[in-house]
């Protein structure tokens, strides 16, 4: 059993860190402001649930489990409600998002 509980522990700890590099490579490549966001907000939250649970499984029964449910429960409320205020912001702003046609990225107001 505890062979089992090790594999998918680490299963989950290099899937969340695979996704982490994926969704950094993602801030760098992608075009605007809401794309960005949008690898933000979902697959650094994913990520961040993966290594977490991967940290559970090996934490085993102990004070060390409840204090990572915890924290996962703060980042999975906080990182997408974060992630809508931003956008909320950019669009209050007068930023567009961008469109297939090359369109918008720009402020609106000039």
């Amino acid at each position: 059993m505890d062979l089992a509980l090790d594999i998918l522990s680490w299963i989950c700890l290099v899937g969340g860190g695979a996704l982490a590099i994926v969704s950094g490579i993602g801030m760098l490549r992608l075009p605007d402001l809401f794309a960005r966001m949008h690898a933000a907000g979902i697959s650094d939250t994913l990520a961040a649930g993966l290594i977490l649970l991967g940290l559970m499984l090996q934490s085993g029964w102990s004070l060390n489990l409840v204090k990572l449910a915890l924290i996962m429960i703060f980042i999975l409320f906080t990182s997408p409600t974060a992630t809508h205020a931003l956008a909320k912001a950019a669009l209050h702003g007068g930023l567009r998002p961008l469109t297939h046609d090359g369109k918008g990225g720009g402020s609106s107001k000039t």
